[in-house]
């Protein structure tokens, strides 16, 4: 099964198990990342799954558009890595994908 690399706002680093079709919010919460808060449940009104992808892997993702750019407007903690892990789709080509979870607004 492909793999997620996931470091943890205090600096954890673990690899998690990713099932392909999943978004990365719903593979972290459902691996237990509670910090993750992801209130509207993956509906793109919220910035509260808030990620960083590693700088080798922002090239495999689609770019940020839309509501996804507006919402990571309202962070203060908004990088140029930053995404909104509702909005990405895990695939097999995603597999060892690094994401930092940013920290919380």
């Amino acid at each position: 099964m492909p793999v997620l690399n996931v470091t943890t706002r205090d600096g954890e680093s673990r690899q998690i198990e990713a099932a392909v079709g999943r978004s990365v919010m719903e593979i972290l919460r459902d691996a237990g990342f509670d910090e993750l808060v992801a209130m509207c449940g993956g509906a793109c009104s919220c910035a509260t799954c808030h990620v960083y992808v590693h700088a080798d892997h922002l090239g495999r993702l689609a770019p940020v558009q839309g509501a996804e750019n507006d919402l990571l407007d309202s962070s203060e903690h908004r990088q140029a890595d930053s995404r909104l892990s509702c909005q990405l789709r895990f695939a097999a080509e995603l597999d060892g994908l690094s994401v930092t979870i940013a920290p919380e607004d």
